[in-house]
């Protein structure tokens, strides 16, 4: 089954000097990426977080205009570590801790992650969003769909036994169950190839504002680093949970619309998730902190990570509609 989301994107536009640098020196010569002279920041966030998100790229499917090579030279590592350490020291900023209280972790988490009431973009798509906003939606969402879980898969190995079984029955099912037809990713590009809309992956990564840059960078963060793979689970649990609702909520707003293409996706999600939120909060992070208590925190830290960031993008998308949040 040949499927367009597969290949590898080109490099996009840069948004800055720091991105600029990056596209310029990944198409021609890598290893040039350490002459980068001392006090080339990055224009703003959004430059940064590009320059990141292509740094990231490198270990996924990689791009068409740059050798597969890059994603191991040394240059080109030396500044994705230091624009992950100041992703990372954000995101740690913004945290304002949990302390936990020695009862049942899994239980404490599902508390920590209910609690939250940030806005839902969700919601709005149901009752209120039009078409061209659905549309610009599916686009932005596109840039982590079209690779849905393959950030956590990085995290597996690095997990104890139990914990790993776990994280890998979930996997299973959003790798389709063995089926090419449901694979999660495929359903999306399914969904948007019906739309009329390109499904090469990273097509849309030009239009995307910093909030959605910024959730991707998280997720290949956490998991391509085995220290964090507490916080990665914990990132993973609080999609899992926060995701059946609003995937019900999205469902009847493309009903709503007449834009039956992606109801499958999310309705498949409705039932799934319904199931993967008890799998990642009790048999992955529970049984993760039990095996290695050092990792209780982080894993509050990855929850309300994901929170945050879902939180940051929904005010983003909303404002940018002229929604009160």
């Amino acid at each position: 089954m040949h499927d367009v989301a597969t290949l590898a994107p080109m490099l996009p536009s840069p948004r800055g000097p720091l991105s600029e640098r990056v596209v310029a020196d990944l198409r021609t010569d890598p290893s040039r990426l350490a002459q980068r002279p001392t006090g080339l920041d990055a224009a703003d966030d959004t430059d940064a977080a590009l320059a990141l998100w292509m740094l990231h790229e490198l270990s996924y499917r990689g791009f068409d205009d740059v050798s597969p090579d890059a994603e191991w030279e040394p240059a080109v590592l030396t500044v994705r570590r230091e624009l992950q350490r100041d992703l990372e020291g954000r995101l740690r900023d913004r945290w304002p801790g949990h302390e936990t209280r020695g009862g049942d972790l899994a239980d404490e988490l599902m508390r920590f992650i209910e609690a939250d009431d940030g806005p839902s973009v969700a919601s709005y798509v149901h009752t209120r969003a039009t078409r061209e906003q659905v549309l610009e939606l599916v686009r932005w969402r596109s840039i982590y769909h079209l690779r849905e879980s393959d950030p956590s898969t990085w995290t597996l190995p690095r997990l104890t036994v139990g914990p790993k079984a776990a994280l890998a029955e979930l996997q299973y099912d959003e790798y389709g169950a063995g089926r090419p037809d449901r694979l999660h990713s495929h359903l999306f590009a399914e969904g948007m190839r019906a739309l009329g809309l390109s499904t090469h992956y990273g097509a849309y990564v030009d239009e995307c504002p910093l909030e959605v840059l910024e959730m991707n960078n998280v997720m290949s963060l956490f998991g391509l680093h085995g220290r964090l793979r507490g916080a990665s689970m914990g990132h993973l649990a609080a999609f899992e949970v926060t995701s059946s609702v609003p995937s019900g909520h999205l469902a009847r707003g493309l009903q709503r619309l007449g834009m039956p293409e992606l109801v499958d996706y999310y309705t498949e999600h409705v039932v799934a998730d319904s199931v993967h939120d008890q799998i990642a909060v009790r048999l992955i992070c529970a049984a993760l902190a039990t095996d290695e208590p050092e990792q209780a925190q982080d894993i509050f830290f990855g929850a309300f990570t994901c929170l945050d960031q879902e939180a940051r993008f929904a005010r983003a998308i909303l404002d940018r509609w002229a929604v009160a949040a």
